[in-house]
């Protein structure tokens, strides 16, 4: 039993108001203070750095092993085809800049996508090789100074390193492949360990306009067991140290950036945090081990930037790139592959705008499933023109066993030739259809920048509607597609819950109210999802209204169907199937069980 623990209301809420107040107050502080320690730290560091290198005494291990990080200056050498440019930096001999030249990237000042889309870029992603010396000390390739040496759209990055040569050897290919060659002379001499660290940190840029959304979809992929199996991670940490990844991507919502080892990388772990506000989405940190060979590394690598489009994706054959695309797991992700992928390329090849090919898309579903939902509203004209006797039974029976009342119920149900479970059958149906579209819209890269309307991006939500104030779970915008698809759904809820029967139990949750209620928290999932996705389902639901007007007032006779049920009680009850026997039976035991309680407490009292 809860006890009374001496508050009222408004008291209750005054302390959880208190709470949320000092609990913000106290993350403020902690944040502000992180902050300041983090300059701090910058500064700290800064001044080590300055003081070890002025220091002829106490030498840095990068300037130890590299002289010529004092006096070189740094230089960016420039790759470039129609599809990417790519900068690559001679500290740490890596790609610094990598823009997609046939892309843009949404620009939150003018609400458009008319931004470079940068994938790398003010060293939001550094990368390098990380070795132990026979001292014991650590040094990192992407600490030293490479001298560059270019031919047309290849460069060979050199560093010496105490006698040692280490070459970086970049060539970029057609479209989104750079290929990343390592090799080195004389490491053996420093080091002793027989593997190397490949470590990368990558802050991963905003790109799209629904951040929560684009935030959702960025995460680690990557594949072993020699490209057969493919995995993700969208958590905090990833480990994998019993598998050799053949390669690893960090995945945003349209665009990746993926490297492949061609040796594999082993004992591979990660992690990623999210960040809450500002140009950046996410911080991932990669570590993976590369084997070397006589205590040389000599290993090819690949990079690939490139947009997430499923036909690019398949092209490289063997890679099983096309994981890379979200489109749902098993029967869902073929239900995108194979139907509304394929759906949506052949209306759009018409020329017509991407808005009306949802529409059309739409339309084409509900034909294919039209046989199945007239089904579903002849059960439901069904089940109104038997509800009077089904309302006769509950009030014969008003007092008596609730066991007893529900098999009555059911034995009216069997003789009139109704099977309930029949109408579960096009919900279940329309299940792995709404989840592949959920998936589909705001994967779908064709669609991605596409206008209709007020929408200005179908991948995104629209924002016509802004409001001045953050609502929790909605947001600083209300979706005129999520409100017009909310509308029709509460319309042909309302059309359609006379055909709920209420619960006739006590603490039984009342069907109606929870029918309401749904299309309610389809508002707060729609706000700030893909806008197509909520016009896909307003035409859904508004073609669902005019289905059941035209069956209720042009197909269905409910006096026909009201002859047919008495004709049918007339006959022999229907043989019941396997469910309704087995629920009948499992009804039956129930009810034994209740009775057998009952006497038992009729003994002890």
């Amino acid at each position: 039993m809860q006890q009374n623990n001496g508050l009222d209301k408004n008291q209750l809420i005054s302390f959880v108001l208190f709470t949320l107040i000092l609990m913000g107050g106290m993350f403020y502080f902690q944040n502000k203070q992180a902050k300041e320690q983090q300059l701090k730290d910058a500064e700290n560091k800064a001044k080590a750095t300055q003081t070890v290198q002025n220091s002829p005494t106490k030498p840095a291990i990068v300037t130890n092993l590299n002289d010529s990080v004092k006096t070189a200056s740094i230089q960016q050498v420039e790759l470039k085809n129609k599809d990417l440019t790519l900068t690559i930096s001679t500290l740490g001999g890596q790609i610094s800049t990598v823009q997609l030249n046939q892309y843009k990237a949404y620009n939150r000042t003018t609400d458009k996508n008319d931004k470079q889309l940068l994938l790398f870029d003010k060293n939001n992603s550094t990368y390098g090789f990380q070795f132990k010396d026979k001292t014991g000390k650590i040094f990192n390739t992407k600490d030293l100074v490479f001298s560059p040496v270019q031919n047309g759209n290849s460069v060979t990055m050199q560093a010496n390193v105490n006698g040692a040569v280490i070459q970086f050897i970049y060539n970029l290919s057609d479209k989104y492949t750079v290929d990343f060659n390592v090799k080195t002379q004389g490491l053996s001499q420093l080091v002793s360990d027989q593997k190397a660290d490949f470590v990368w940190d990558y802050n991963v840029r905003e790109m799209e306009k629904g951040r929560s959304q684009e935030q959702t979809h960025t995460e680690f992929n990557y594949t072993f067991n020699n490209y057969k199996s493919f995995d993700y991670d969208g958590r905090t940490t990833m480990e994998e140290p019993d598998e050799t990844l053949n390669w690893l991507a960090v995945k945003q919502q349209f665009f990746t950036a993926l490297i492949e080892p061609k040796n594999g990388f082993k004992n591979s772990r990660g992690s990623q945090e999210m960040i809450e506000e500002g140009e950046y989405l996410k911080k991932f940190n990669f570590n993976g081990q590369v084997d070397l060979a006589g205590n040389e590394l000599n290993q090819d690598f690949k990079w690939y930037f490139m947009p997430l489009d499923l036909p690019l994706l398949k092209s490289y054959e063997g890679k099983n790139f096309d994981e890379l695309l979200p489109l749902g797991w098993s029967f869902i992700g073929s239900l995108n592959r194979w139907f509304f992928i394929p759906l949506y390329n052949l209306i759009s090849s018409w020329g017509i705008a991407a808005g009306w090919v949802i529409f059309l898309m739409t339309i084409f579903v509900k034909i294919i499933l039209s046989p199945i939902m007239f089904k579903q509203h002849k059960l439901s004209a069904m089940m109104r023109v038997i509800r009077p006797e089904i309302d006769e039974v509950n009030a014969k029976f008003k007092d008596a066993d609730p066991m007893k009342k529900q098999q009555e119920v059911m034995s009216v149900y069997r003789k009139a030739g109704v099977n309930q479970m029949a109408g579960c059958l096009p919900g279940l149906i329309q299940i792995p259809i709404f989840y592949a579209l959920f998936r589909f819209f705001p994967n779908m890269i064709d669609l991605r920048g596409k206008s209709f309307w007020f929408a200005k991006d179908l991948t995104a939500y629209d924002d016509v509607i802004k409001l001045p104030f953050n609502i929790p779970f909605l947001g600083d915008h209300l979706s005129i597609f999520a409100i017009a698809c909310t509308i029709v759904i509460l319309i042909y809820t309302v059309m359609t819950a006379g055909n709920i029967q209420q619960p006739t139990q006590e603490g039984m949750p009342n069907m109606k109210v929870l029918m309401y209620i749904f299309p309610i928290t389809f508002l707060f999932f729609l706000n700030t999802s893909a806008s197509g996705l909520s016009w896909y389902y307003f035409v859904s639901n508004a073609i669902n209204i005019l289905i059941i007007l035209v069956i209720n007032y042009w197909i269905l006779d409910e006096k026909k169907i009201h002859a047919q049920i008495q004709a049918n009680k007339q006959k022999e009850p229907k043989k019941e199937g396997k469910f309704q026997k087995r629920m009948r039976e499992m009804m039956e035991q129930a009810q034994e069980q209740q009775k057998l309680q009952q006497q038992q407490k009729g003994k002890k009292k």
